[in-house]
């Protein structure tokens, strides 16, 4: 993993050290896509798109956000931050790396969450867009646009986390592609016929399952705070 970490560390690098006017762009990038955004703003602009996108973008995003909180916990992923301090790997040879107020993010790192939770959420809002332009236009290019805006957003999302020193290549890869898989896989199991009362109710099981298993993994020995 150290070989792993130091190469992602000197992409970081890389990226860092690409033309200023990049750095306002990553800055915005990573701020944008923070998860809680697919809650403020991805999901009501669904459902005023439609009522069943809407219910979807919901719940594959909180379905998307208590895996990612479980996954960290237990793969253990470091933040890139803090690593290139405590490994020591480069204090001979120290490399041009910069802090941002976004850098000193703290807990496991591994998927990011940034990626994981957006590609996951914004899935069923892409399908939607291309079954919209299917049927509007028969031209390739605009039916696959929502499709190509999906990758590139994800791609600048992974890159902005990388430039900021919270994650790990790796990591960003990872999150981008549980992502879509989980966006994929629940497309057609969305509730959308259920209750308000029964997403408050999952919410609710979800986190006292989060806290259960915090609490189980403790008894067990495994430091989830480390």
């Amino acid at each position: 993993m150290e070989a792993l970490h130091a190469g992602g560390i000197r992409a970081a690098a890389a990226l860092q050290a690409g033309p200023p006017a990049l750095e306002r762009l990553w800055l915005s990038v990573t701020s944008l896509a923070d998860p809680k955004s697919v809650f403020t703003v991805c999901f009501p602009l669904a459902y005023f798109l439609e009522r069943d996108v809407g219910l979807a973008v919901l719940w594959t995003g909180l379905l998307a956000e208590w895996l990612n909180v479980v996954s960290k916990w237990f793969l253990f992923g470091e933040r890139p931050f803090w690593w290139v301090h405590e490994s020591g790997l480069f204090e001979e040879r120290p490399l041009a790396l910069r802090q941002f107020p976004l850098s000193c993010e703290t807990g496991p790192g591994d998927p990011s969450g940034h990626c994981m939770i957006t590609g996951a959420a914004l899935w069923p809002l892409v399908t939607a867009l291309t079954a919209l332009a299917s049927r509007h236009s028969r031209s390739a290019a605009l039916r696959l646009a929502p499709f190509a805006a999906y990758a590139l957003l994800l791609l600048a999302v992974g890159l902005s986390r990388v430039f900021v020193l919270a994650h790990f290549p790796h990591q960003v890869v990872g999150g981008i592609l549980a992502g879509a898989a989980l966006g994929w896989g629940l497309q057609s199991r969305v509730p959308a016929a259920r209750s308000p009362r029964f997403f408050a109710c999952t919410s609710l099981a979800l986190l006292l399952g989060a806290v259960g298993l915090h609490r189980a993994a403790a008894a067990a020995g495994i430091d989830i705070d480390w």
